[in-house]
């Protein structure tokens, strides 16, 4: 190894110790950091909370010039930099939200070279300006954050960022570093080769978030679900629910605001100034529900969060994994729930019928939605499956999801799809599930007698099951590929070729039993969500007297509380119970400035309860 490397390496280590308060690197980020700081380029795929943004900050702090990180939120440019002004690092952003003057005091400090980290999103990027701004100054790096959003094929695709091939272009010399929590092998490839990055090193991560428990049950009324879900295993805590619709925001939010939950919406119709209020008290309090169109979450890095639910399936599975992602950042125990029906999927397919990008975009869309699908009616570990899909072939059951916990009882479907397959048939593929399973069943309405679907061989073929079971048959059918919904024709179930064996007797096919939706047993509402069974009484009580003091210090400095000291920190404080500021030195998370600025007052509040 060079002196120059090991120079490098040291420089690096001592600063992840003395800036940011940690010991070591975990996992892959020395490797990267190393490979960066060297000048080379690389792709990280990290999951939410595995500790990405050290990989590019700790790499601009070793170089000479500032980091320049791309960042599509411009909502938390702010917070991002507050954390690290709280850390002693030199950043700042330029976006849309600043005045002209403070815009050009900001590129004077770049100028100059007073500044570390420079954070700014795609679109002012790609402007004249800025493009010169940074030619005239020293670069160290190019951080591009969030780097899925180039891909067409995936779940947050943003144009500018396609754009962004510039850097490579115009600053050839200059590392560049893309970032994110989910790719699938596709959006790799294509991250790849839109910002030109083919000779990059990749660095890839375990997607598991094994912290994270995976549940999903069947949709019968999900507000009132969701509310259970809540008050049962998450009253007090932060949480963030997502809907499809702005809507369904509104009117859910509204819901668990009237129910007793402190819960706020998000979306992008909403008035800028009331949007970005309701994400600073996200942000900044405790026990906040945010109600969110996915419009809301990305770069959110709120660790506490100890749920995330949604009311409406998503797209896909990238999309899932980076919603759910939000949740325990702190590799705390959190929840990720989530209540599907058979309103979801025909509303998800409607919705690539209906949007009007080019068939093989649809085709990709649907393949992703039957992998979804896939996820919501397996049979088998949900981690698995997931991970799975991510290329992270051969892992055991987690024991730590809902199927690995409660085990799906399944059975011999063949008998119960062929009658439903039967009926679509003799219906001439012409209804909807609605009347597709009032003919099975065997229910004379009114619009069964019109159109004489009473005198057929099918009717009431499936009369011992109710239409819950149905239902669910049905949905699984559908997420089998057996059935296709045609929303140009009134959403009319239809047959596809695979259905074909299945109808003659060649094929069998296993189902999930139908379990009537059961609501969650509620927790001793008496019970502390701050309770930590590692602390001693006396611990704990520090624990609980730090948690207040950093409330009141968040709010003196107007930044969220876990800017201050995440609750990792403050229980390795609470446990050390350090009587001096060397003590308190070794804390991870404590770096020089933060002991600096709040060490004595640690301190004294710790001598203070121990007497």
């Amino acid at each position: 190894m060079s002196e120059l490397v090991q120079e490098q390496q040291s420089k690096a280590l001592h600063i992840l110790e003395t800036v940011f308060g940690y010991s070591s690197f975990r996992g892959q980020q020395d490797e990267i950091v190393q490979h960066v700081v060297q000048g080379g380029d690389a792709l990280v795929l990290m999951p939410t909370g595995g500790g990405k943004s050290l990989c590019y900050q700790v790499p601009a702090l070793v170089r000479d010039g500032v980091g320049v990180v791309v960042s599509p939120l411009i909502a938390l440019m702010q917070d991002q930099v507050d954390a690290l002004a709280e850390v002693g690092v030199r950043a700042a952003f330029l976006n849309s939200t600043q005045t002209f003057d403070e815009a050009m005091q900001i590129e004077r400090r770049v100028r100059s070279g007073d500044i570390d980290l420079l954070y700014v999103a795609p679109e002012r990027l790609m402007t004249p300006r800025c493009l010169e701004l940074l030619e005239a100054a020293h670069i160290a790096l190019f951080a591009i954050d969030e780097a899925h959003c180039v891909s067409q094929w995936g779940h947050d695709f943003r144009p500018e960022y396609i754009k962004l091939s510039v850097l490579h272009e115009r600053f050839p010399n200059v590392p560049r570093i893309a970032l994110t929590a989910t790719a699938d092998q596709q959006t790799r490839e294509e991250i790849i080769h839109r910002l030109q990055l083919e000779d990059a090193r990749q660095f890839v991560s375990s997607f598991d978030r094994p912290n994270i428990r995976y549940q999903i049950v069947e949709k019968a009324n999900g507000r009132k679900q969701l509310l259970d879900f809540i008050e049962s295993e998450h009253a007090e805590d932060a949480g963030v629910v997502y809907c499809l619709s702005r809507k369904k925001v509104e009117e859910t939010a509204e819901f668990l605001k009237q129910s007793g939950i402190n819960a706020l919406p998000y979306h992008a119709g909403m008035d800028y100034a009331k949007r970005t209020a309701n994400q600073s008290r996200f942000l900044r309090e405790d026990k906040i529900v945010m109600v969110a169109t996915i419009a809301f979450g990305m770069g959110i890095d709120k660790p506490d969060v100890r749920f995330v639910a949604h009311l409406d399936l998503p797209k896909s599975i990238e999309g899932y994994y980076q919603e759910t992602g939000r949740a325990g950042r702190d590799g705390l125990p959190a929840n990720a729930w989530m209540a599907y029906g058979l309103q979801d999927v025909v509303q998800q397919r409607r919705m690539i019928s209906e949007s009007e990008a080019d068939e093989t975009f649809k085709r990709v869309l649907g393949v992703k939605l039957d992998a979804m699908l896939g996820l919501c009616e397996t049979l088998h570990c949900r981690r698995v499956r997931l991970l799975d899909y991510f290329g992270q072939h051969g892992q055991q059951a987690c024991g730590n999801c809902d199927i690995c916990l409660t085990p799906p009882v399944s059975f011999d479907g063949t008998l119960m799809a062929q009658k439903l397959l039967s009926t679509v048939y003799r219906v001439e593929q012409r209804f909807a599930a609605g009347h597709v399973l009032e003919v099975l069943r065997g229910i004379d309405g009114e619009r069964v007698k019109q159109w004489r679907h009473d005198q057929l061989s099918v009717f009431g073929i499936g009369s011992e099951y109710g239409e819950a079971e149905w239902r669910a048959v049905l949905r699984q059918v559908i997420a089998l590929g057996l059935l296709t919904v045609d929303h140009e024709n009134y959403s009319s179930l239809k047959l596809t070729e695979e259905a074909k064996p299945v109808l003659r007797g060649e094929q069998k096919i296993q189902l999930r039993q139908y379990q009537k939706p059961v609501k969650p047993k509620r927790t001793s509402s008496s019970k502390s969500n701050y309770v930590e069974t590692d602390l001693s009484s006396e611990e704990q009580t520090i624990f609980d007297k730090l948690r207040w003091w950093r409330v009141e210090t968040a709010r003196k400095h107007n930044v969220p509380a876990y800017v201050i000291f995440h609750d990792a920190t403050m229980r390795e404080i609470a446990k050390a119970k350090p009587s001096s500021l060397d003590d308190l030195r070794g804390v991870t998370g404590v770096g020089e400035k933060k002991l600096e600025t709040y060490g004595a007052e640690i301190i004294s509040l710790i001598q203070e309860i121990s007497g």
